[in-house]
C-alpha cells in the first residue's frame, strides 16, 4: 500500500494530465468548427474537415496503441504526441484556403489520435497498483473540459476566433509537460505486444466493445441534435447551457463519489445500469419536451455515460494484460466508441429530419440491446 503523500502526489500529477488533455477537447469540440467557418469553409467542408479528422483517429489511434505496448515506457510517446499536437494546432493559424485548413486538419488529427487513449492507458496504469481511485482521478477531465469550454466562449467572444488554435496549443503544451512530470508506477510490459486480433481474442474484449458501441454510440443524437430540438420546443440558450451542464455535473459527481456504487455492482451490474438508464433517458427525451423531465434526462448522463465509461475502464485493466493495455484501450475508443458515433451521426441527419424527436426511441432501442450483451460480461483479471 503507497504511502498517502506518494498516492497523492501520482494521482494529482494524472489529474493533470487528463485535466489538460480533456481541456484541449473541451476547446475544440464546440469551437474548432466555428474556427473554420470564420476562416473561409463553407458548412460541407466544415463537415468533410471534421469527418477527416474523425477518420484519421479511428485509423491512427491504434496503431499508436500497439506501438506504446511495444515501448517500455509509453509515457513518452505520450509526450511527444502531445507536444506535437501542441504545434499543429498553431499550425491552423497559418493554414489558408480550403487545402490548406483540411492538411491542417490532417496533422492535428494525426498526432492527436494517441493523446486521450494513451492518457487512460497510463493513468490506468497507476491505478492497477493502487495509487489511487480512477474515477476521482478522471472526474478531473469532466471539470476541465466544461470549464475549458467556459473559458473559450469568453475569450473568443471578446479576442475573436483565432484564440481557438492558441487554447488548444497552450492546453495541449500542458499535457505533455504534465506527461513528464508522471513518475514511473514500474508496470511489466512484454516487448512483443500481440496483434490487433490476438488482443481482440481476449476473453470478454469483443463483449465489451459492443456494450460500448451500443451504449455510447446511442449518444450520437443528443450531442448532433439535442440543442436544436430544445430550441426547436422553445428552450431558451440559457435554458439548453444549463441542461448540458447538468449532465457534466451528474458525470463528475458518480467519477468521485461513486467508488462504493461501483464496488457494491459490480462492472458487470455497472453496465448493465448505464444500459438500462440509456432506455430510460432516450425514452424521456423521445416523449417529451418538458422541462423537468429533460433536468431528470440530462441527469441520467452520470449513469449512461458515466457509468459505462467506468466500467469499461476497470474492465480493460481486469481483462488485459499490461503489455497489451495501450492497444486494447486504443481498439476501445476506435472501434466500441469513435466508429459507431461516427456512424450513428450521420444516420441521425435523415432519422431526424423524417422522425424529429422521435429518434430518442432508436437510441432507447440500442440500449435495450445492450442489457443482454452486458449481462455476458464477465470480471476476469488479465494473466501475466
Amino acid at each position: 500500500m503507497p504511502a498517502p503523500s506518494t498516492a497523492m502526489s501520482h494521482a494529482l500529477r494524472h489529474a493533470a494530465l487528463l485535466g489538460a488533455a480533456y481541456a484541449a477537447l473541451g476547446i475544440s469540440q464546440p469551437f474548432l468548427p466555428a474556427f473554420l467557418t470564420a476562416r473561409g469553409l463553407e458548412p460541407g467542408e466544415v463537415s468533410v474537415a471534421l469527418a477527416l479528422g474523425s477518420a484519421v483517429r479511428l485509423l491512427v489511434g491504434p496503431m499508436a496503441g500497439r506501438l506504446a505496448d511495444s515501448l517500455n515506457d509509453p509515457r513518452w510517446l505520450l509526450a511527444g504526441a502531445a507536444a506535437a499536437s501542441a504545434l499543429a494546432a498553431g499550425g491552423f493559424l497559418l493554414a489558408a484556403g480550403v487545402a490548406g485548413l483540411l492538411l491542417a486538419q490532417l496533422l492535428y488529427s494525426t498526432v492527436l489520435a494517441p493523446l486521450v487513449p494513451l492518457s487512460e492507458t497510463v493513468t490506468l496504469a497507476a491505478a492497477r497498483h493502487g495509487l489511487f481511485d480512477y474515477g476521482r482521478v478522471r472526474a478531473a477531465g469532466s471539470a476541465t473540459f466544461i470549464l475549458a469550454s467556459a473559458l473559450a466562449g469568453w475569450l473568443v467572444g471578446r479576442l475573436g476566433y483565432d484564440m481557438v488554435p492558441l487554447l488548444m496549443a497552450g492546453m495541449l503544451a500542458l499535457a505533455a509537460l504534465a506527461t513528464v512530470m508522471l513518475k514511473p508506477t514500474g508496470e511489466v510490459r512484454v516487448s512483443r505486444p500481440g496483434s490487433f486480433r490476438a488482443v481482440l481474442a481476449l476473453p470478454g474484449i469483443r463483449r465489451l466493445i459492443l456494450v460500448s458501441a451500443l451504449v455510447q454510440g446511442s449518444h450520437a443524437a443528443l450531442y448532433t441534435f439535442g440543442a436544436i430540438h430544445w430550441t426547436a420546443a422553445g428552450h431558451s440558450p440559457f435554458t439548453i447551457g444549463v441542461l448540458w451542464a447538468g449532465g457534466v455535473v451528474a458525470e463528475i459527481a458518480l467519477f468521485t463519489f461513486g467508488h462504493a456504487l461501483v464496488e457494491r455492482l459490480g462492472l458487470r451490474g455497472l453496465s448493465l445500469v448505464a444500459a438500462m438508464a440509456g432506455v430510460l433517458r432516450w425514452g424521456l427525451l423521445g416523449s417529451t419536451v418538458w422541462l423537468p423531465a429533460l433536468a431528470f434526462a440530462q441527469l441520467l448522463h452520470g449513469l449512461t455515460f458515466g457509468a459505462q465509461y467506468l466500467a469499461s475502464m476497470r474492465l480493460l485493466l481486469a481483462l488485459v494484460p499490461p503489455g497489451q493495455a495501450a492497444t486494447a484501450q486504443s481498439l476501445h475508443a476506435s472501434l466500441g466508441v469513435g466508429l459507431t458515433t461516427g456512424l450513428l451521426t450521420l444516420a441521425c441527419g435523415p432519422l431526424y429530419a423524417a422522425w424529429g424527436g422521435g429518434i430518442f426511441w432508436v437510441m432507447a432501442m440500442l440500449c435495450a440491446i445492450a442489457v443482454p450483451v452486458a449481462l455476458g460480461l464477465r470480471e476476469r483479471p488479465a494473466a501475466g
